[in-house]
């Protein structure tokens, strides 16, 4: 028992001390959603008023009616002397939902969008195969992120960029 003691205080210092010194950052302590995103693009906004997603990666699938919420974008509001800068969201006609997952990897994954017009007219089948995207937001040395995020407009379903 005392063994396990030492090795956890050992560890626990080693992983303060490789925190600290010059040069180096520390790294939130946030986790990530495992999901996939789908924007629906303004002109296509009107159009749809349920989605039903359907996503498929390394043999399991995930499916669900998502709620779609208005999209923003970010509008610069500046930055004042003392160098403290600030942005607002504003609305952009966009439409957006998230399908939670059990897990995401980097193979490839399988998205198939349906749902109805305002109407409850039948929207077109869109399906797309694609790899979610590694990205690394807080630095390297903070470990990477997986997205997966798709936009579905009247032409179909595309990788996000």
């Amino acid at each position: 028992m005392r063994r396990q003691g030492l090795l956890l205080a050992w560890i626990a210092t080693t992983a303060l001390v490789s925190g600290c010194g010059p040069g180096a950052s520390a790294c939130p302590a946030i986790a990530q959603a495992t999901a996939v995103s789908v924007t629906v693009t303004a002109g296509y906004a009107s159009q749809v008023g349920t989605l039903h997603l359907r996503a498929c990666q390394d043999g399991n699938c995930k499916e669900g009616d998502l709620e779609l919420r208005p999209g923003t974008t970010s509008v610069d509001q500046g930055c004042n002397p003392e160098g403290d800068c600030s942005a607002t969201a504003s609305p952009d006609g966009t439409r957006v939902g998230t399908l939670m997952l059990d897990a995401l990897t980097e193979s490839a994954m399988t998205v198939t969008a349906s749902g109805a017009g305002p109407d409850g007219s039948a929207l077109p089948v869109r399906t797309l195969q694609f790899h979610p995207r590694a990205v690394y937001p807080f630095g390297e040395q903070c470990g990477k992120f997986l997205t997966a995020s798709v936009t579905l407009d009247s032409t179909g379903l595309r990788e996000s960029a």
